[in-house]
């Protein structure tokens, strides 16, 4: 079963002035992603998706040229050898390159597709696991940085709607104003619910210093990338300032970078994206990793395929956390693209598809709708 064909999509959805959300890094604007078609010799056809990485056109062009040219001819069911060929010619020899982390996740995804068509199996069942419920928070492009008022008033949308936990973004004011939104989310919703907290690498030392003392007092489940995921020294002095968990890895580069990562001992709840870090096939040596030091994961997920084989990985690996669910008002990426949609129960739960593979038809002809354009996805 040869890989016979791999097409990248870049696609650009636009985001409609009334449902722009503003994070610590800016407000969104429009939607970009990268689409990865691979077709094997016998027709079978697996989809994957590659993070943007804030320029979607250069990585599906690293798809279509660099990457395509190593790998066609390859066996589709041997995820280990086609990784380690992009390791070996692209990837080690020229640096940990991003770019290249994130075009060859968007490969190894749709290839785990084909195995699992082939077999006729989910992805969970494929790879060891079971059909869970998986515990959902609210989070996604949604409960941005606004007035505490209006965000008392989303987050209890969400908890009507069964979400045991919910995910506030923050650094992109002041640390007072951080501090104000999450005592008025916490005094409105009580002790029950799970509050986590993002400030999207906006935080200086100065500024978690003064906000983890008063996430702590709130109970606060974990601060999210306060700082860039390099800078090791700021992780390992911010984890003295308050006992809450930091959390990190949706910016961390395959298992050689989550090594010194896991090996640091500050972050301890670890997010690697399955459209980022490698794909499937570098994301089960993540988690093998972080169960030896009993981390949780709790996969970063980005739009539409990725949310649904996060769901999958989730319910095989044993140390699956939290499902990331976009609670975005306007997403169809999220609600056209895929067939099913994703979609939480009334109880704040997700269960893995049980169709073939990854678990989602897609739909093509959006795709050619939504072609993509230049220009910044957050301003």
């Amino acid at each position: 079963m040869k890989i016979a064909e791999i097409q990248a999509f870049p696609v650009t959805v636009p985001v409609p002035a009334t449902h722009r959300v503003r994070l610590g890094i800016g407000t969104m604007v429009k939607r970009d992603i990268v689409f990865v078609k691979v077709t094997t010799e016998g027709g079978l056809v697996g989809w994957g998706e590659s993070h943007h990485g804030r320029a979607h056109l250069a990585i599906a062009t690293l798809v279509n040229t660099t990457l395509r040219q190593l790998v066609s001819g390859m066996d589709a069911t041997d995820v280990n050898g086609v990784w380690s060929r992009i390791y070996k010619f692209q990837l080690g020899s020229h640096g940990m390159g991003a770019a290249c982390a994130m075009a060859m996740s968007g490969i190894d995804m749709a290839l785990w597709d084909i195995r699992g068509k082939a077999t006729g199996w989910p992805l969970y069942r494929l790879l060891g696991g079971s059909s869970r419920k998986v515990p959902a928070y609210a989070g996604g492009i949604s409960l941005g940085i606004q007035p505490p008022e209006a965000l008392v008033e989303e987050a209890r949308g969400f908890v009507a709607a069964g979400y045991k936990a919910v995910k506030l973004r923050i650094g992109g004011d002041s640390v007072a104003a951080d501090i104000a939104r999450v005592e008025a989310v916490r005094a409105a919703l009580g002790p029950d619910i799970d509050i986590l907290t993002d400030a999207n690498t906006g935080y200086s030392l100065a500024d978690a210093r003064r906000a983890m003392p008063a996430f702590a007092a709130c109970d606060v489940g974990w601060l999210e990338e306060p700082f860039p995921g390099h800078d090791y020294r700021l992780y390992r002095e911010a984890k003295g300032f308050a006992p809450v968990p930091l959390a990190a890895g949706e910016n961390h580069f395959t298992r050689f970078e989550f090594s010194r990562l896991i090996e640091e001992g500050v972050v301890g709840i670890l997010q690697p994206d399955l459209s980022k870090c490698g794909g499937i096939t570098e994301a089960l040596k993540i988690a093998a990793m972080a169960s030896a030091y009993k981390l949780p994961i709790h996969f970063h997920t980005s739009q539409g395929i990725n949310m649904t084989a996060a769901v999958q990985m989730l319910s095989a690996i044993e140390n699956g956390g939290y499902f990331e669910a976009d609670c975005s008002l306007d997403n169809p990426l999220r609600d056209k693209l895929i067939d099913p949609p994703i979609r939480v129960a009334a109880d704040g739960t997700i269960s893995p598809s049980e169709k073939p593979g990854i678990g989602v038809d897609v739909d093509e002809d959006m795709i050619r709708h939504y072609p993509g354009t230049e220009g910044p996805s957050f301003v």
